[in-house]
């Protein structure tokens, strides 16, 4: 009976932190609610075993991506709209049309459009092949939620 208690709760962790994952995926990757990301082109570079990513991502107003980081640098332009960008460590940036950003490779970072119309920002990742263009952070107390195992 123990064993099976133990199983169960491992069983539901498992599904919690897969579940969590996949819509962290699902939302960096175009599936948030009001957000859009296009791939425009792709390209290999000339240094070894890195590639040049570059998308548009379209912000219905108020809509924002989830925390995440890049296995590369990111260049941003804004074309328009105004988007509020966090970076782990840094204060708010507040940026519109003309304006631009960069984030570092694996920064912890953000971005919602704080504007009332659609935002569209343009953005370059010199990022290593292979490797996801973006990958998201969990949210703080995400592991709280998962039910604790089981005690033998």
């Amino acid at each position: 009976m123990k064993l099976r208690k133990s199983f169960a709760a491992v069983v539901a962790v498992v599904v919690v932190s897969v579940g969590s994952l996949t819509l962290g995926v699902r939302a960096l990757y175009g599936q948030a609610p009001g957000f859009k990301r296009v791939e425009l082109q792709k390209h290999d570079i000339s240094t070894a075993g890195h590639e040049a990513v570059q998308v548009r991502g379209e912000f219905a107003a108020g809509a924002a991506t989830p925390k995440h980081t890049h296995p590369g640098e990111e260049l941003a332009y804004i074309l328009e709209g105004q988007v509020t960008v966090e970076m782990e460590g840094k204060p708010a940036l507040t940026l519109k049309a003309g304006d631009f950003f960069f984030v570092p490779a694996g920064t912890v970072h953000m971005a919602k459009n704080s504007g009332t119309a659609p935002a569209k920002v343009l953005s370059t990742y010199i990022v290593e092949k292979g490797k996801p263009l973006a990958t998201p952070v969990p949210a703080a107390g995400a592991a709280a939620a998962a039910p604790a195992p089981a005690k033998k």
